[in-house]
């Protein structure tokens, strides 16, 4: 069985699954588990638990956190910050949710797609 057909490798190609420890993720991103703590109480990201209490991190999350700390590192708030990010994936599923729209007026007008701009 290859490890991509095996459930540990389901797991590790899952960008939701919650791989990484506090200190490791902190390491990835180059700062503290204090700065996680942070964007977690502001609500940015919401780490899974294991059993025994401890906060882990997926991918996606890391990403997140990466943006966080980029705003950050540029002079942001952290509470800003994380409002700026809500509101970019907000924007980005809104552009999604808008562009489905129009495709599917296109299809049912018998159209193509309109060029966006």
């Amino acid at each position: 069985m290859a490890a991509a057909d095996s459930p540990l490798g389901d797991r590790l190609d899952d960008d939701d699954y919650p791989a990484y420890t506090m200190g490791r993720a902190a390491e990835m991103l180059g700062t503290t588990p204090a700065f996680l703590r942070a964007i977690g109480e502001a609500r940015l990201i919401t780490p899974l638990r294991s059993e025994g209490g401890h906060r882990r991190y997926s991918r996606y999350q890391l990403r997140i956190a990466a943006r966080a700390r980029e705003l950050v590192d540029k002079g942001t708030p952290i509470e800003a910050a994380c409002r700026i990010i809500i509101l970019e994936d907000q924007l980005e599923e809104a552009q999604r949710i808008n562009a489905e729209y129009r495709r599917a007026a296109g299809e049912a007008s018998g159209g193509s797609e309109p060029a966006s701009g």
